[in-house]
C-alpha cells in the first residue's frame, strides 16, 4: 500500500476542515509539503517526497508532515499550518500482528488524547483505501491513521543525554524533574468514579502482564537460548512471579486513576524555542486507556533516571540519583499514596524488560543488562519498592 498523493491529502483535509467547522465557507487547501517529518527542509516542496514509498514506513519513527494553507472562496489565505499523519507500523510481535490490533490502538488514542491536560490534540481518525491509498470512510478501509497538529518542543531524553555527557546538573534539570512529578501527582489525583471500576482496574493489571506490548510480549522478544545476561528459564520464572503479583493487585479498584500510560522521556517535549529555560511541556502518545494504576506512569519515567545512571556509573549515584530522588520526593509530597510501594514492582518489571531488551537497546553491555534483571527479580521477590534503598535492588540474585 503506497503513501497517498498530495491531491488525496488535499481532498481529505478539505473534508475534515468542513466537518470540524460546519456552516463555514468551504475551504480550499494548498499543500506546500507532504513527506517524512525528518526530511522537511531538505527537499523541494515541488518534489513528491512520498512517491513510491510504502505506507509500512509510516508510524513509529516515520511520521509524515503536512504543511498546508487554507483559503476561503474569496481567496483569502490563512497562515501556514502543520499537521502530522501517523499510522502504526505493520509488523509482527508486541500484539500488533493483526489489522484489528492496530485499529484498536488508533481508536483508543482518538478517544483519550484530547481529555488529558497538556497532551497534544488529535483532530481526526481515518483510514486508507486498500486499492489506491485514498482516504475514505470505513467500508473499504485498509490501515487506519490519526491526524494531529504538529507540536513544538525538544524531547526530554535529549536533556538526559546532555546530563550524561556533561556529568552535572543545573537548576533547569532539577526544576523539570519536579515539574514532571507534580504533573503526575495532579493527574493521578483524579480517581475513577463511574461504573465498572473493578473490571477496568483488573484489566489494567492483566494487560500489564499479558498484553503483547507488555510483560509477556516483551519476554517473547528475547532470545530463546540462555545468554551471558539471562539464565536458562529466568524469563519463565519472572513471568510466574508476575502472575502471582497480578492476583495480589487486581481487585484494588480504589486505585483506579487518570493516567497517561506511556510517560517516558521520548513522549515529553519541553518548549525551548525562546532560548530561555522553561518547565512548560507537552506530552505525546497516551497509551492503553485513560484510567489505570498511578505506578505505571511513575515507573515509566523514573526508571530512565536509573537506566542512565547504570549506563554511566554501573550503579545508581551522582547526577541521575539526584534526579531520581528529587522526582520521587516531589511526587510523594504532592500525592499521599501509601499503596504505591506495593504496586510498583510489576510496572518496574514491565519497563525493565524494555530497557534491557536487545531489540530496543542493542548496544548495552551484558553487565548492565544483568543488573536490570537483578532489579526486576529482587523487586518481585520483595513485593514492594522503597526508593530510598534503590541500589539494594540491583544486587546479585542468589
Amino acid at each position: 500500500m503506497k503513501v497517498p498523493s498530495k491531491n488525496q491529502i488535499q481532498s481529505y483535509l478539505a473534508a475534515v476542515s468542513s466537518a470540524r467547522k460546519p456552516g463555514k465557507n468551504k475551504k480550499k487547501i494548498r499543500i506546500d509539503y507532504f513527506g517524512p517529518l525528518d526530511r522537511y527542509g531538505t527537499v523541494s516542496p515541488k518534489d513528491d517526497a512520498a512517491k513510491g514509498r510504502d505506507i509500512k514506513g509510516m508510524g513509529y519513527g516515520s511520521p509524515y508532515l503536512i504543511v498546508y494553507r487554507e483559503s476561503t472562496s474569496n481567496g483569502k489565505e490563512a497562515p501556514e499550518k502543520k499537521a502530522i499523519l501517523s499510522t502504526m507500523r505493520i509488523g509482527h510481535g508486541f500484539g500488533h500482528d493483526y489489522r484489528a490490533d492496530r485499529v484498536d490502538n488508533m481508536v483508543l488514542s482518538f478517544d483519550t488524547w484530547n481529555s488529558l491536560p497538556q497532551h497534544s490534540r488529535v483532530w481526526d481518525i481515518g483510514a486508507f483505501n486498500r486499492k489506491d491509498s485514498s482516504l475514505l470512510s470505513l467500508g473499504q478501509a485498509g490501515e487506519f491513521f490519526l491526524l494531529r497538529p504538529m507540536v513544538q518542543g525538544k524531547e526530554y531524553y535529549k536533556d538526559l543525554d546532555g546530563i550524561f555527557e556533561a556529568g552535572k546538573l543545573d537548576n533547569k534539570d532539577i526544576e523539570r524533574a519536579e515539574a514532571l512529578a507534580k504533573y503526575l501527582a495532579k493527574m493521578h489525583s483524579l480517581k475513577y468514579e463511574g461504573e465498572g471500576a473493578r473490571e477496568l482496574y483488573a484489566r489494567k493489571i492483566r494487560d500489564t502482564v499479558g498484553h503483547g506490548e507488555c510483560i509477556f510480549g516483551l519476554a517473547d522478544s528475547y532470545p530463546s537460548l540462555p545468554t551471558n545476561y539471562l539464565r536458562n528459564g529466568e524469563l519463565e520464572e519472572i513471568e510466574k512471579k508476575c502472575v502471582a503479583h497480578r492476583w495480589k493487585l487486581k481487585d484494588r479498584k480504589e486505585r483506579l486513576s487518570q493516567v497517561h500510560g506511556d510517560f517516558h522521556p521520548w513522549n515529553i517535549l519541553f518548549d525551548d524555542r525562546s532560548g530561555k529555560f522553561t518547565s512548560k511541556f507537552v506530552i505525546l502518545d497516551r497509551s492503553r486507556g485513560e484510567w489505570g494504576e498511578p505506578a505505571d506512569d511513575v515507573c515509566a519515567l523514573s526508571i530512565n533516571y536509573l537506566f542512565y545512571s547504570l549506563r554511566k556509573h554501573r550503579e545508581i549515584k551522582g547526577e541521575f540519583q539526584t534526579l531520581f530522588d528529587r522526582f520521587m520526593n516531589t511526587y510523594y509530597q504532592n500525592m499521599n499514596d501509601g499503596g504505591l510501594e506495593g504496586t510498583m514492582p510489576l510496572f518496574y518489571v514491565f519497563r525493565a524488560l524494555v530497557i534491557a531488551s536487545p531489540l530496543w537497546y542493542p548496544d548495552l553491555t551484558d553487565e548492565v543488562r544483568r543488573k536490570i534483571f537483578n532489579f526486576a527479580e529482587n523487586l518481585l521477590d520483595e513485593g514492594k519498592f522503597d526508593y530510598r534503598r534503590v541500589n539494594d535492588y540491583f544486587r546479585s540474585v542468589e
